[in-house]
C-alpha cells in the first residue's frame, strides 16, 4: 500500500470513529495524597544539674609542689577567722561536717606561719569537684560618690524592704516574694519597678548615689563605699535580694556582637553604658535582680560567713559545691590569682562547680586587677585529712 492509500484508509478510520462513538471522558487527576504526618523532634533530655559535689563526682589529688610561705600564711590568718562559723554552720556541699573541722581549726590557732605550708599539706585532703576545671573572676571593693540626702541626678540606695519574705507562690515555688492585695504571695518587683519608684518615699533609703551605672557594680560586687561630699564614708554590706534571676549584662554585650569575646570585662562595659546612656539604662534593667544593702560599722566588709574578707584571700564560691570557710588552692594561669584562698563569700553570678570569685580589696589598684581579672585552671577543696567523702566516677 502506498504512503497516500494509508494515509487515506487512516483518515477514513478516524472520519467514521468520530461519527459512531461518544467523546471519550478524561478522568480527573487523582486528588493528591496528604502529606505524610510527622512527629516533632524529639528535645534532648538534659540531665538536672549535680545538686551538690558529692552529686558532681569527687576525687582525691595530690598538693602542688610549689606552695609559698608567704601564700600559706596569710590563707592561715584568713583561715581561723572562719573556723567559728566553720564548727556551727551546716555544709551544703556534703563534703564534711561541723564535726570534721574541729581538730584543723584547733591546731590552726596554734600553727606558726612559716609552717602554715606544711599545715594546709599534711592535715588536709585535697580533692577535686566534677572536671576541676576552675574559671575564677575579680571582686572588689568599690568606692563611689554619694549624699546622705537627696539630691538631682541622685538615685537611692535601699535597705531591706519590710515586705520582702520568703513564702510559697500558686506555682507550688518557695522563695522570695511578697504578699499582694488578694493576700497572695507573688514574685517580689523587679528592677524596673523599683527604679521606677515603687520603694521611694518609705524611709527605706540608706543614702543616695551620684551615679546610677557605678551603683549598679556596687550591686554586682555585694558591698562597698559611699563617699560624702564631706568626706566621711558610709561602708555597705549585701542585705539581701529581690528573687529575681541575675542576668550578666557583659554576656548580652557579646551575644548582640556589640563587644568582642574577651572584651567584655567590667571597664569596656561601663565605657559603652556611659557613651550610650539610654541603651545602658535599658540593658541593665534587663537585668532584673536588685541588691538591698545595710550599713557596715565593723572593719572591712563582710562575706557571707559574716566575718570580714580578706584581699587576695578571700574567694567567693558555690556553698553547693565547696564548704564555706574551706580553704581552696587555684592553680590558674593568671600568676597574681594562683595559690591559696578562703571560701568566706558567695555571689549571685558565681554558681557551680568550680566557678570563683577573686577578692582584691579597694582602691585603684584593685579595681584594675578584679576588672581584669579572668582565669582558667584546675581547683582543688581542701577538707580535713580522713573526712568521710563518697568519690564517685566522673559522669
Amino acid at each position: 500500500m502506498t504512503f497516500a492509500a494509508r494515509a487515506f484508509a487512516l483518515a477514513t478510520f478516524i472520519f467514521l470513529s468520530a461519527c459512531a462513538t461518544r467523546p471519550v471522558e478524561v478522568p480527573s487527576a487523582p486528588a493528591p495524597a496528604p502529606a505524610p504526618v510527622q512527629a516533632p523532634p524529639v528535645a534532648p533530655v538534659v540531665p538536672p544539674p549535680p545538686a551538690n559535689a558529692i552529686a558532681a563526682g569527687v576525687s582525691l589529688s595530690a598538693a602542688p609542689q610549689f606552695i609559698t610561705q608567704v601564700d600559706a600564711s596569710k590563707a592561715l590568718a584568713a583561715f581561723r577567722t572562719s573556723c567559728p562559723v566553720l564548727l556551727k554552720r551546716q555544709d551544703q556541699s556534703g563534703l564534711t561536717n561541723s564535726a570534721a573541722w574541729s581538730a584543723v581549726c584547733a591546731e590552726a590557732a596554734t600553727v606558726a606561719p612559716a609552717e602554715a605550708a606544711a599545715f594546709f599539706r599534711d592535715r588536709f585532703d585535697w580533692v577535686s569537684v566534677g572536671t576541676g576545671k576552675a574559671f575564677a573572676t575579680g571582686y572588689y571593693e568599690p568606692e563611689i560618690a554619694g549624699s546622705r540626702t537627696p539630691l538631682p541626678g541622685y538615685v537611692p540606695i535601699y535597705r531591706t524592704p519590710p515586705d520582702l519574705i520568703r513564702c510559697t507562690r500558686a506555682d507550688g515555688q518557695t522563695g522570695r516574694g511578697r504578699i499582694d492585695e488578694t493576700g497572695v504571695c507573688v514574685l517580689y518587683y523587679t528592677r524596673p519597678e523599683i527604679e521606677d519608684g515603687v520603694h521611694a518615699n518609705k524611709g527605706l533609703e540608706l543614702a543616695w548615689a551620684a551615679d546610677p551605672i557605678d551603683l549598679f557594680f556596687l550591686e554586682i560586687q555585694g558591698s562597698g563605699r559611699i563617699r560624702f561630699p564631706d568626706g566621711s564614708v558610709m561602708r555597705l554590706g549585701y542585705a539581701d535580694q529581690n528573687g529575681r534571676e541575675y542576668v550578666a549584662i557583659g554576656r548580652l554585650l557579646r551575644e548582640r556582637g556589640i563587644l568582642p569575646p574577651g572584651g567584655a570585662n567590667m571597664q569596656a562595659i561601663k565605657d559603652w553604658m556611659r557613651a550610650n546612656p539610654d541603651q545602658g539604662r535599658a540593658l541593665m534593667r534587663e537585668n532584673l535582680s536588685y541588691i538591698f544593702f545595710r550599713e557596715l560599722t565593723g572593719p572591712g566588709p563582710l562575706g557571707a560567713l559574716n566575718v570580714p574578707v580578706s584581699p587576695r584571700a578571700t574567694v567567693a564560691a558555690d556553698p553547693k559545691f565547696v564548704p564555706l570557710g574551706a580553704p581552696v588552692f587555684l592553680a590558674l594561669d593568671r600568676p597574681e590569682a594562683y595559690g591559696f584562698w578562703i571560701a568566706q563569700d558567695t555571689g549571685g553570678a558565681i554558681k557551680g562547680a568550680n566557678r570563683f570569685d577573686t577578692f582584691w580589696g579597694a582602691g585603684a589598684e584593685a579595681t584594675q586587677t578584679a576588672g581584669g581579672m579572668s582565669a582558667n585552671g584546675v581547683a582543688l577543696i581542701l577538707v580535713p585529712k580522713g573526712t568521710a567523702i563518697a568519690p564517685r566516677a566522673q559522669p
